[in-house]
């Protein structure tokens, strides 16, 4: 069915009463955006910030009454809000939308990432088919793009991964279609479990190449097995993370961390300093990807 999208501007301070506010005259959905573009990278430990100036968004059936909720929100925010427009909306799978604007990315000398329902643009090439559904990574963003660059010029004949914050799975199948010999996908959030699983098949890739578990089950193993570690997600989880992932890499494996800004460097690196020695970092518009291999025990 068509939806009536309510668009309403206050200040960070009136975010939270506005939300329920609009929950409770019916919107279906709300979703909370930054109005001046102020960037947020990752927050402090205990902090939940917003930006000085919030563009909520509200999804409504069309049988509402926009004059009634324009008054209530004036009623109860005043001359807080601000920019108060409604749209019409078709219905759309808008989880899919976005799909129409995925194009083949190439990610080194070997390595294509190709939407699943497009015929890849090499196919000699190693092709990565990939729908991500509702978890991250399809290889645009720069933090992904870093890691996949290093997996396609890295020798992984043979190699046992780990991929820690898989997300939608994209860095171990591409390890695994560039010749690893097992890997093994964790997230904490289970769509991106699903999406992993998805994607392993839409590769053709059999329950005898991976293993998939829950972060909250994963446990290093007794004696460390991985080759190859990847966890493309934040700086803080990189340094929280720091003792299980040094854990589950063998002497002489290959650990890669992206997801953190050129500042955050230091702070990681400390982390694992004990046991990585680092190589020289690879950086992308601000942000970085480590890599190193872990020392003798």
């Amino acid at each position: 069915m068509p939806w009536l999208q309510l668009h309403v501007t206050v200040p960070a301070e009136h975010a939270a009463s506005l939300e329920t506010l609009l929950q409770r005259l019916g919107a279906h959905s709300v979703t909370l955006c930054d109005r001046e573009d102020t960037p947020i990278l990752e927050p402090g430990v205990g902090e939940t910030p917003l930006w000085p100036t919030i563009r909520a968004s509200a999804l409504f059936d069309t049988g509402v009454k926009a004059a009634d909720i324009v008054s209530t929100l004036q009623a109860d925010f005043g001359s807080n809000t601000t920019d108060i427009n409604f749209e019409q909306l078709k219905d759309k799978a808008w989880e899919r939308e976005w799909l129409k604007y995925f194009e083949p990315v190439r990610c080194g000398e070997r390595l294509w990432i190709c939407p699943g329902e497009q015929a890849p643009p090499d196919p000699h090439a190693v092709n990565l088919l990939l729908d991500p559904g509702l978890a991250f990574g399809t290889g645009t963003h720069e933090t992904t793009r870093l890691c996949l660059q290093w997996l396609d010029r890295a020798n992984l004949a043979g190699q046992r991964v780990l991929d820690f914050g898989c997300g939608s799975g994209i860095l171990g199948i591409a390890a695994l279609l560039l010749g690893a010999s097992h890997a093994t996908f964790s997230d904490n959030d289970p769509q991106a479990l699903q999406a992993s699983r998805d994607n392993l098949g839409r590769n053709a890739l059999t329950t005898a190449d991976w293993h998939i578990c829950h972060a909250k089950d994963y446990k290093p193993p007794i004696r460390a097995r991985f080759d190859v570690v990847l966890a493309n997600i934040l700086a803080g989880p990189l340094v929280e993370l720091a003792p299980i992932l040094q854990a589950s890499l063998v002497a002489g494996g290959q650990l890669v961390l992206s997801g953190l800004r050129e500042e955050q460097a230091n702070a990681v690196q400390s982390a694992y300093a004990s046991t990585i020695e680092f190589d020289p970092p690879a950086q992308e518009n601000g942000w970085l990807r480590l890599s190193g291999t872990r020392r003798p025990d």
